[in-house]
């Protein structure tokens, strides 16, 4: 098993995925690293503080990422190095996922432009931001969450969602289950 890597950056929505992190961790046994453009601490919407624990460019160099997830947050401009890493780990066919206005990211590595896509970014939010739209919109589908082979993308109020369909993905309840629920139907059965 590989790392789960999460992008952190100012004002970055850390209750869109802290249900996920504590469910790869505890039950799925993964390495969470979380990770930023340099190792200044970032204040969360949430006003807690985070320091990443590597760089974009130290992500780069690491040859065991299992996946890559990136909260919702402000929409911002976007550096080269994450634009080469989110190409890089798709190339890879690594799970990537991103919730509320994290798929921006995605969006402009030009992953979407193949898959379908939902976001909490309306075109309507960003023409008013005066900002240059990075959704390749006609894939874009009006659902809480959308798997599109290893992409995932959810809209923010469906971060729970957004968990779950990390952990199937993951595979991080499967058979941990099984005998209980088998035991449950039995009883049912009777």
């Amino acid at each position: 098993m590989g790392k789960i890597i999460c992008f952190i950056s100012e004002e970055f929505a850390d209750f869109e995925v802290t249900l996920a992190f504590h469910k790869i961790k505890i039950v799925g046994k993964r390495e969470i690293l979380s990770m930023g453009y340099c190792y200044e601490s970032v204040v969360s919407e949430s006003g807690l503080h985070y320091k990443p624990n590597l760089t974009v460019k130290e992500a780069m160099e690491l040859d065991d990422i299992e996946g890559l997830i990136i909260p919702g947050g402000p929409i911002r401009n976007q550096h080269k190095e994450l634009t080469e890493l989110i190409i890089k780990l798709d190339q890879e066919e690594k799970m990537i996922a991103a919730v509320c206005n994290g798929p921006q990211y995605l969006g402009r590595a030009g992953i979407l432009n193949k898959r379908k896509f939902t976001t909490s970014c309306t075109s309507e939010r960003i023409s008013k931001l005066g900002v240059k739209d990075p959704f390749p919109r006609e894939n874009y589908l009006d659902q809480r969450v959308v798997r599109d082979g290893h992409v995932i993308t959810a809209r923010g109020r469906a971060f729970v969602d957004f968990s779950f369909e990390i952990f199937d993905y993951l595979n991080i309840y499967q058979g941990k289950y099984q005998e209980r629920d088998l035991l449950f139907q039995e009883i049912m059965d009777r």
